[in-house]
C-alpha cells in the first residue's frame, strides 16, 4: 500500500481511466432506477468540495452525516475526503439523544441531513451543539421557513450547495486536485461511533489506509469484477457496508440502492440483476424463514418434497466439501481418507440434488436474478442452520467477520475456497494472537482470545485516551471476541470475552452459539440468555407470535390478549420442548449450558432500545429493562 494514496486518489484516477462506465444504479421520482456514469459522479464530487470549502470546511474538521442510503452520501462523503475532512455518519433512524450527542462530542462543524425530520432532531438539541454552524438538507422543503429552528444555526439545500461549489469552480477549476493531493494514506478519514452493546458510544477514529488496505486484501477472497453491481441494503453508515462500498468502487465496479424490505428488495433484485449483496445474518435469517413459511402453508406433498431436497442438498453439499477438502480442520485430517469416505453418498446423493434443483432450488435461486455470485454476511455470526441452508440451495454465502475499530473487515470465507462453519481466513497482513486466560498463546482448536495487528486498526476512540489504552497497545488489538482456529488458518468465533456468563459453580458459558440456535425454532424470534452467578441458566424469549397463534388455533386455545396466550401452559410446554429438542448433550451442549427456565416476552426487542443499529443485544440495556422479569426466573 501506497503511503501516499488515499481513496479520493484511487477514485479520480478510475473516474478518469472509465469515465462512461456506471458507478451508481438509483432510483428516481418515479421509483425507475437511472444509471450516474463515473465521470458525472466525479464531476460532482468535486463540485460538492468546492461547495463545503466556500461554506468554510476544511482539512481536520468534522461533518456530521445523518442519512439513509443514497448516491448524494456516498458523493459528499468523497468530497468531504478530497479536503481532508472527517465524517461523522449515523442513520436516520437514530435517536434524537443519540445524534446529538454524537454531533457534539465529535465536534461537528457542518451536517448534512436527509430531510426535514433529521433537521429538527438536530436542532432540538442545538444548545449542546457549539460547534454546529450549519444544517445541509438532501431534500429541503418548500422553504426553510417549514423547519422549526431557534437556534443560530443556518438551514440550506444540497443544491445550495452544489451551486456554491459550481460558482467556486468558475473562478478556481483546480482547487479539488490540489486539494486531493495533499492527502496521505494516514489521515484521518472518519470518525463511526459504536452502537453501545455495553454502555456509551466510542467514536472510532479510521484512517484511509484502514480501507485502502481492505480493498486491496479483500480481492483475494471476494474476487468482484468491474462490471458488478453491488445491492446496497445495509446502512451505509455502519462501518461493515462502508468498506464493502468502498471496495466496489476501488475494482471500478457500480453500487445499485436498495432497502431491506422483502417485496422492495425482490423487486429491485429483478429491476437491477445484481451480482453481489452484503448484508448481516438477521436478512438472510428472513430470507430463510420467508421461504419456509411459505411452504408450511402449502403443506402436504409439496412441503414433504421440499423438506427432503433441503436434506438432501445439504448432504450434497457436505460430501462435496468433504471431497474437495472443504472441511474445518480444527484437528489433522486425511484428504485421502476424506475422498474415499464422501465419493459414494456424493454419487448417490447426485440425482436428487439435480432433482431438487430443477423442482426447488431453480426458483429461489432465480430470485436472486441470472447474475448472482455470492452473498457476503457481516455484523453478526450467521447461524449454522441459515448457513446450511442457502449451501443445500446452491446459493454461495460468504461469512465475514470484523469489527468497527478494525474498520471493520478482518476476515472472510474465499469465494475460491470456502470452508463451511468459519468465517474464512484473515486478509493477508494481518498478524494475530490467540492467548488464553494466562495470556499465553494457544494454537490450533484451543479457544483463546484473539488480538490483531494491522494497517487497518483504529488510531483510537475519539477523545477517549482511557478506552483506548484498555484495546489498544503496541499495535495489537484486542478484539474482545473469543474463537477457534483451525490447522489452515481458518477462524471460527465462538463468544464475546464480556458476555461470558459466569454460573455459581463457576463454569463460563458463552451465549452466543446457545442463542444461535435457539433461534433456530420456528417458535422463537430473538432470545437472550442470561444467568450471571445464578446456579442455572435461563432466557428471555420473543416468540414467533405467527407461528404461536397458529399453534394456538390447532389447538382451540382461547385467549383475549396476547400475555394470555403466552402465559398459556400449552404454548409454555411446546416452546419448552422446543428449547429442550435443540439445547441438550446430543447437539453437542454440555449439563450447564441447558436453559432451565424462560419468560416469553410479549414485545420483540427494537432498534435504538435493546437492539443496536446492527441489530447486536444490548445486554446492558436489557438487564435493566426487564431486571424483574429476568429475576423472577431464579426466584
Amino acid at each position: 500500500m501506497n503511503p501516499e494514496d488515499t481513496l479520493p486518489k484511487i477514485y479520480r484516477q478510475l473516474s478518469r481511466e472509465g469515465a462512461d462506465r456506471p458507478i451508481f444504479h438509483y432510483k428516481n421520482a418515479q421509483a425507475v432506477f437511472e444509471k450516474m456514469t463515473w465521470g458525472a459522479m466525479w464531476d460532482t464530487v468535486t463540485t460538492l468540495a468546492q461547495g463545503f470549502h466556500r461554506l468554510g470546511v476544511g482539512r481536520g474538521d468534522h461533518v456530521g452525516i445523518i442519512s439513509d442510503n443514497r448516491k448524494e452520501w456516498m458523493m459528499c462523503d468523497i468530497a468531504l475526503l478530497c479536503l481532508g475532512a472527517v465524517d461523522t455518519p449515523r442513520g436516520s433512524d437514530s435517536m434524537t439523544g443519540e445524534i446529538c450527542f454524537i454531533l457534539g462530542h465529535a465536534d461537528c462543524v457542518l451536517a448534512i441531513v436527509e430531510n426535514k425530520a433529521q433537521a429538527e432532531k438536530i436542532l432540538s438539541g442545538a444548545s449542546a451543539l457549539p460547534a454546529l454552524k450549519r444544517i445541509i438538507l438532501f431534500d429541503m422543503p418548500a422553504s426553510a421557513a417549514h423547519i422549526k429552528n431557534d437556534s443560530a444555526i443556518a438551514i440550506s439545500s444540497y443544491d445550495e450547495l452544489l451551486a456554491l461549489g459550481r460558482d467556486a469552480a468558475a473562478e478556481d477549476p483546480g482547487f479539488t486536485d490540489r486539494e486531493i493531493d495533499k492527502g496521505l494514506a494516514a489521515d484521518l478519514a472518519t470518525i463511526i461511533y459504536t452502537s453501545g452493546t455495553t454502555g456509551e458510544p466510542k467514536g472510532v477514529m479510521l484512517p484511509h489506509r484502514s480501507f485502502l488496505f481492505q480493498a486491496e486484501t479483500a480481492h483475494a477472497h471476494i474476487e468482484l469484477r468491474h462490471d458488478n453491481i453491488l445491492l446496497s441494503v445495509l446502512p451505509v453508515w455502519h462501518a461493515f457496508e462502508r468498506a464493502v462500498e468502498y471496495y466496489v468502487l476501488s475494482r471500478g465496479a457500480s453500487i445499485a440502492y436498495s432497502k431491506p424490505v422483502g417485496k422492495v428488495l425482490l423487486e429491485d433484485i429483478a429491476a437491477v440483476n445484481p451480482h453481489w449483496m452484503a448484508s448481516v445474518p438477521r436478512i438472510w435469517e428472513s430470507i430463510r424463514g420467508a421461504i419456509y413459511r411459505k411452504i408450511n402453508q402449502d403443506g402436504g406433498l409439496r412441503k414433504a418434497l421440499f423438506t427432503f431436497f433441503v436434506g438432501a442438498g445439504s448432504a450434497f453439499a457436505q460430501f462435496r466439501s468433504m471431497f474437495q477438502g472443504r472441511i474445518a480442520q480444527f484437528h489433522p485430517r486425511s484428504g485421502k481418507v476424506d475422498k474415499m469416505v464422501s465419493i459414494l453418498p456424493l454419487i448417490l446423493l447426485y440425482p436428487f440434488k439435480l432433482l431438487g434443483d430443477l423442482l426447488v432450488f431453480r426458483t429461489i435461486r432465480a430470485k436472486l436474478g441470472g447474475h448472482f455470485v455470492a452473498g457476503v454476511s457481516g455484523g453478526g455470526s450467521l447461524p449454522p442452520v441459515v448457513d446450511r441452508f442457502f449451501q443445500a440451495v446452491g446459493i454461495m454465502l460468504l461469512e465475514g467477520y470484523g469489527l468497527t475499530e478494525t474498520g471493520p473487515i478482518l476476515a472472510v470465507r474465499k469465494k475460491s475456497f470456502p470452508v463451511f462453519g468459519t468465517i474464512g481466513p484473515l486478509l493477508e497482513g494481518v498478524e494475530f494472537r490467540v492467548v488464553d486466560e494466562t495470556g499465553s498463546a494457544v494454537g490450533p482448536n484451543t479457544k483463546g482470545l484473539l488480538y490483531v495487528k494491522s494497517p487497518q486498526v483504529m488510531l483510537g476512540y475519539h477523545k477517549r485516551p482511557d478506552e483506548t489504552e484498555k484495546v489498544l497497545q503496541d499495535g495489537w488489538l484486542n478484539t474482545g471476541d473469543l474463537v477457534l482456529y483451525t490447522h489452515a488458518r481458518e477462524f471460527k468465533i465462538v463468544g464475546r470475552a464480556k458476555e461470558t456468563i459466569v454460573l455459581l459453580g463457576g463454569e463460563n458459558v458463552e451465549p452466543t452459539p446457545i442463542e444461535e440456535t435457539l433461534v433456530q425454532s420456528d417458535y422463537i424470534e430473538q432470545a437472550m440468555l442470561v444467568g450471571q452467578d445464578k446456579k442455572f441458566l435461563g432466557a428471555l424469549i420473543i416468540p414467533d407470535m405467527e407461528k404461536i397463534e397458529a399453534f394456538a388455533k390447532e389447538k382451540n386455545l382461547g385467549y383475549i390478549e396476547k400475555e394470555e396466550l403466552l402465559e398459556n401452559p400449552a404454548i409454555q410446554e411446546q416452546v419448552h420442548e422446543e428449547i429442550q429438542k435443540l439445547i441438550n448433550p446430543r447437539k453437542g451442549f454440555k449439563v450447564h449450558e441447558r436453559v432451565f427456565r424462560f419468560k416469553l416476552m410479549p414485545k420483540k426487542f427494537e432498534v435504538g432500545r435493546e437492539l443496536t443499529m446492527s441489530l447486536k443485544i444490548r445486554r446492558n440495556v436489557v438487564a435493566q429493562m426487564y431486571a424483574e422479569d429476568i429475576e423472577s426466573l431464579f426466584e
